[in-house]
């Protein structure tokens, strides 16, 4: 009866959370993850100021931070950042991150779809890569939208990480084969195999199972109520930067994908 039990209680949301909480420890070896160059930094403010303009104080809140990359991007913006994650292995290294930094910024744990945060209260919601994720993107949006202070702004930069073009996998394939090859270098770790199987679960059963379309991803962000907008697919900056550290094919297969940024605003 107790199996059964346990069975029934872990759902989709702890296996995501339980995921989330492995993969912190080899998070910010990943390109893409950590920022590896100046210039992929200063490309990341460029499209922050771009959405959200310079900070001048105000407050941000950075979903689903992990080990706080977005959250010291806006920090250095000039933004007082709270960084809100319910993994809390990536909480701690957020944290230590930030002392060694000597930022200022807080972490706390929280769920991005019930951030228990006040109503009315920041300036700017901010969040990379989580929107794929969600179970019920629905009541995350509508949680964010009640979150920010009326005029206030979202920003999600996301993209479909299911529906790949034919030209996204010859170059992932050109890649793998490279990699084998021992012609190109090999990518930092990404997980067991036991771990990439869990993430293509998970994948399988959230909301956008099917592909976190940025048309699709708008629709919703309409019927909570956001206002205003914009979808930015001018990430090419951030990604060529980014390719710099992988090899050419890797690099190719990043720039070949549906990423984009999505800025809305609260009535």
């Amino acid at each position: 009866m107790s199996d059964v039990t346990d069975r029934q209680n872990y759902n989709l949301r702890d296996e995501i959370k339980t995921y989330w909480s492995e993969r912190a420890a080899t998070f910010d070896l990943s390109p893409g993850h950590e920022i590896f160059s100046e210039d992929e930094r200063a490309a990341w403010h460029r499209l922050l100021l771009r959405h959200l303009g310079p900070g001048s104080g105000r407050s941000a809140l950075d979903l689903a931070s992990g080990t706080g990359v977005i959250s010291h991007l806006l920090d250095d913006l000039g933004f007082k950042v709270q960084g809100l994650d319910w993994a809390e292995p990536m909480l701690e290294r957020a944290r230590e991150k930030a002392r060694k930094r000597g930022r200022s910024i807080r972490f706390g744990l929280g769920d991005a779809e019930n951030t228990m945060e006040p109503d009315d209260h920041y300036d700017v919601v901010v969040n990379r890569h989580l929107v794929w994720t969600l179970v019920n993107p629905a009541a995350a949006f509508a949680e964010w939208l009640r979150v920010l202070k009326p005029g206030g702004t979202l920003l999600i930069v996301d993209g479909d990480f299911v529906n790949t073009s034919a030209l996204e996998r010859l170059f992932s394939k050109l890649s793998a084969w490279g990699q084998r090859l021992g012609v190109f270098k090999s990518e930092p770790p990404s997980g067991s195999s036991q771990m990439l199987a869990t993430h293509r679960s998970i994948l399988s059963r959230v909301h956008f199972s099917e592909g976190a379309r940025a048309e699709a991803v708008v629709d919703l962000l309409q019927r909570a109520g956001f206002v205003d907008i914009e979808i930015d697919t001018d990430l090419g900056e951030i990604h060529r930067a980014q390719a710099r550290n992988w090899n050419v094919f890797k690099g190719l297969a990043r720039q070949s994908q549906h990423r984009y940024a999505i800025r809305a605003a609260k009535p």
